[in-house]
This record gives C-alpha cells, sequence and structure tokens, in this order.
C-alpha cells in the first residue's frame, strides 16, 4: 500500500521540478529577448541622433569591402554602410512603431466598439474586419500610401489601417468573454452604463491582450514598410530607409558587391526576428493556453 503511494509522490515531484524548470527557462528565455529588444531600440534611437552628414559621399572610398574602418562596406558614393543600415533601421523602426500603435489603437476601440455597443455596431464592425482582410495587406498597403500621397505620413498611415482587423478581431472576442462573466453582470443589474463597463471592467483586462498585440503588430509593419519602399512606392530615394537601401543594391549584386545587400537585409531580419519571438514569449505569459502548449 505505502509503495504506490510514495511512487506517486515521486512522480508529483517530478512534474512540478520539470513545470518549475520550463517556466525558468521561459522566464530566461524572456529576459534574453527582452535585453535583445531594449538594445535594437538604442541602436534605433542612436541611429536617429547621428547626423545626416556622417554618411557623406566620399568618391576616394567607393566600392570598398567590409574592414575594421567600414564594418558593413561602402556604396558606390563611397558612403559609410554601416551609417546607412543603422539610420535606416531606425528610420523604418519609428515609422514600423507609429503605424503598429496606431493600429492597436484603432483595434483597441474598434473591438470594444463591436462588444459593447450592440448587435448592430457589431455586425458593422464585423463586416469591416472582413472586409479589410479579404484584401492583401500590401496591395491595400500601396493603394493607402498613394492616396495619402506616398512619404512617411502615407506609408504610417497605411500601416495603421490594414494592421489593425486581426488585432480588433482579438480583441472583440475576449471582450465578448470578459462581458459574460459574473462581475460584469451584476454591474449592469446595478444600472451601470455601457461605456462604464467597458473603462472599468472590460478595458484592464484587454490591456496585457493590447500590449502584446502591438508588439506582434511592429514586426510585420517593419517588414510591410521595407516591402513598399524597396518597391520604389513609399519614401523618397534620398531617405535612407532600409527599403531603399536593398532595392539600389539590387543593381549592383552581379558587380560582386555583395554587402551592400546583405548586412541592411540581415540587420532587419534580426530587428524583426527579436521583436516576433518577444511578442510570442510575452503572449505565452499572458494567455496560460499558450503556455501549456
Amino acid at each position: 500500500m505505502n509503495r504506490p503511494i510514495h511512487m506517486e509522490k515521486r512522480r508529483i515531484r517530478a512534474v512540478h521540478s520539470i513545470l518549475g524548470f520550463q517556466a525558468g527557462l521561459r522566464q530566461r528565455t524572456l529576459f534574453l529577448f527582452l535585453i535583445t529588444a531594449l538594445l535594437l531600440v538604442v541602436i534605433g534611437l542612436g541611429g536617429a541622433l547621428l547626423e545626416p552628414g556622417s554618411s557623406a559621399t566620399s568618391l576616394h572610398e567607393r566600392n570598398l569591402p567590409p574592414s575594421f574602418s567600414h564594418p558593413f562596406g561602402t556604396d558606390w558614393l563611397g558612403r559609410d554602410m554601416f551609417v546607412r543600415t543603422i539610420q535606416g533601421l531606425s528610420l523604418s523602426m519609428r515609422m514600423g512603431l507609429t503605424g503598429a500603435v496606431s493600429g492597436a489603437l484603432i483595434a483597441a476601440v474598434m473591438g470594444l466598439a463591436a462588444a459593447t455597443m450592440g448587435k448592430t455596431v457589431d455586425r458593422i464592425i464585423t463586416w469591416l474586419i472582413d472586409l479589410f482582410l479579404s484584401v492583401p495587406h500590401l496591395v491595400l498597403l500601396i493603394f493607402i500610401a498613394f492616396v495619402c500621397g506616398g512619404g512617411i505620413k502615407g506609408v504610417v498611415i497605411g500601416i495603421a489601417l490594414t494592421h489593425w482587423p486581426s488585432l480588433a478581431r482579438v480583441i472583440r472576442a475576449e471582450a465578448l468573454q470578459i462581458r459574460s462573466a459574473e462581475f460584469v453582470q451584476i454591474s449592469r443589474r446595478l444600472g451601470k452604463s455601457r461605456r462604464w463597463i467597458a473603462l472599468r471592467h472590460i478595458w484592464p483586462h484587454l490591456a496585457p491582450q493590447l500590449l502584446v498585440g502591438t508588439l506582434l503588430l511592429f514586426p510585420h509593419a517593419i517588414l510591410h514598410e521595407a516591402s513598399i519602399t524597396f518597391l520604389g512606392l513609399g519614401l523618397s530615394p534620398h531617405q535612407p530607409a532600409i527599403g531603399i537601401i536593398l532595392s539600389e543594391s539590387m543593381r549592383y549584386l552581379s558587380a560582386g558587391m555583395w554587402w551592400l545587400a546583405v548586412f541592411p537585409g540581415l540587420s532587419l531580419l534580426i530587428v524583426v526576428r527579436a521583436f516576433d519571438l518577444l511578442g510570442d514569449q510575452l503572449l505565452q505569459l499572458v494567455h496560460p493556453r499558450h503556455a501549456r502548449e
């Protein structure tokens, strides 16, 4: 009798130790990604503080491969590619952050309105979500940026207006689930208004979800910004965005100047992947179901 009980206790302790190890590993991984993301933000802010003259042309240093003096090499005008890459990442991150935050705010307003303002509003917002999701992001982004006159303003508006539907659908589903909770029903019976319930009960529970959603939108916003600038439909060619740098480098790859595309492309990939993994780790903390998976 005592032996099976003892073995069961050992199994329980083993399971607890495994779960504790997994939780500690997840926390260390989240901390690592957080430090990496903060470092990338610092690099982006540093790029914003760089003077435009720091990437000035120097014709006697044209087409130099990577070296100690020029870690990323120089381009066909003698400009330091390391400085240009940092400036491009800074511009892309600022535009992506502005577009992601704006899109998340639109998603929050739409999701809350759909969940708290009646069936008619819910049907309209659900129809808008389905309409925006039925059109490819890049096509709609190009159209909106073109209508808004292009430039930084047009790209940011395009990102904000094309990246809210998925998050709005999640916010709506979460808000509907919270609205059916017992404490919300009690507040409703006490005569509290829909606005009061949305701000006092629903919104505090949605704040973590909105934060994670913004972090997950951020890398997608950077990629879409780089895509349309690569196609020449976004910013001016004189602005050092990553998409413009990659687009210009395509003409010189056949001449063996591989560093013009490799280092900016890898930098963009690292930034996008770091924030994407950070968002995934935070999502596992916010939703225990994802953590158990």
